[in-house]
C-alpha cells in the first residue's frame, strides 16, 4: 500500500467517503469511479488541522475534474 496527498474535489468527498451520490450528476459519478478505479485508491480520509477542521480551498488542478474547491485527503492506493 502506497500514500499520497491530493487536492480531491469537496462536491465528491460524501460519495467517495459515504457512498451518498445524492446531488451528483451521472458524469460526476462516472468520473469519480473512474478516477478511484484508474488509481487503485482504496482509502480517501481529509486531513484536518489542530481545530479539527478540513481547510478548503480552489485549485486550478484537483485530483480530477474541472478546477474547483479541493481539500487536502490522504490517499491510499495499491500499485
Amino acid at each position: 500500500m502506497n500514500r499520497s496527498i491530493e487536492a480531491i474535489p469537496t462536491w465528491s468527498l460524501c460519495y467517495i467517503i459515504n457512498g451518498d451520490a445524492s446531488g451528483l450528476t451521472d458524469e460526476e459519478i462516472r468520473m469519480v469511479d473512474e478516477a478511484m478505479r484508474k488509481n487503485n485508491i482504496e482509502i480517501v480520509s481529509p486531513r484536518y488541522n489542530e481545530d479539527m477542521c478540513t481547510e478548503p480551498y480552489f485549485s486550478h488542478y484537483p485530483f480530477f475534474g474541472l478546477p474547483t474547491e479541493v481539500e487536502d485527503c490522504d490517499i491510499i492506493y495499491h500499485e
